[in-house]
């Protein structure tokens, strides 16, 4: 049985006037926020907003970096250069490394979003890009992402940490991907279902960190019974970095 589990969430993705989920309410009870760096949601002021609660509950900063697709929700697949894609992450890291130190934080790693996170389980230029942007912002940044992954794998041979990654409301393929998201099966919406998915996670020690996205229907109360469920069964509930 895993002793100690970290809970992230995609937080700050709202934009403007559209709110997307409940950011405070899931801030009380994950211990690492991946926040949006504004290519796919996210503005500024709600982004700093996200970074300054974060830090008031000692939650940690993550970089959802993904590809300049607001319209998309980067959830579109994007062919673009090594280098302009590595350009665009390292922009989106600074940018919301900025907001951060602004109210006190900092960025503490960094986490593919949408199309670009399942791109980069295969794709070796676009995994590639994404280190690079790491080793080029010039502070060790662990990168989370899916076991196996051509990014981890990658990110591990320049010596970069890894953190791996499972998702408690989402569905997985028999070969260890996420179920496409257009499938009827691809979310996880009971409460009740993801805990015993996390539990079981947990015992089986698949991952370091378990995922709730923020925009899932219900992602508070389901987020509220899986740290319940863990912690029930004797697994402390801790960040992954140590800053």
């Amino acid at each position: 049985m895993a002793v100690a589990i970290d809970l992230n969430a995609d937080l700050g993705e709202s934009f403007g006037r559209w709110t997307l989920g409940d950011d405070e309410a899931m801030l009380d009870l994950i211990t690492s926020a991946n926040v949006a760096c504004g290519f796919h949601a996210g503005d500024p002021a709600t982004i700093r907003v996200t970074c300054r609660e974060a830090v008031r509950r000692g939650v940690r900063i993550g970089a959802q970096v993904g590809y300049h697709d607001l319209v998309g929700f980067g959830r579109r697949f994007i062919d673009i250069s090594l280098s302009d894609l590595s350009a665009d992450i390292l922009y989106q890291i600074g940018a919301l490394d900025a907001l951060a130190r602004s109210v006190g934080g900092q960025v503490s790693y960094l986490k593919p979003h949408g199309a670009l996170y399942n791109t980069v389980v295969d794709h070796e230029e676009q995994a590639y890009a994404v280190v690079t942007a790491v080793e080029a912002f010039g502070r060790d940044l662990p990168i989370v992402g899916l076991p196996g992954s051509a990014l981890l794998r990658i990110a591990e041979d320049h010596q970069i940490s890894t953190i791996t990654e499972y998702f408690v409301d989402r569905n997985y393929t028999a070969d260890g991907r996420l179920v496409d998201r257009r499938q009827p099966d691809a979310l996880i919406s009971d409460p009740d279902e993801a805990s015993q998915r996390a539990l079981q996670a947990a015992k089986e020690q698949r991952a370091d960190s378990f995922c709730i996205h923020g925009d899932t229907v219900g992602s508070v109360a389901m987020a509220a019974a899986v740290r319940e469920c863990l912690v029930a069964a004797g697994i402390e509930i801790r960040p992954f970095t140590s800053d």
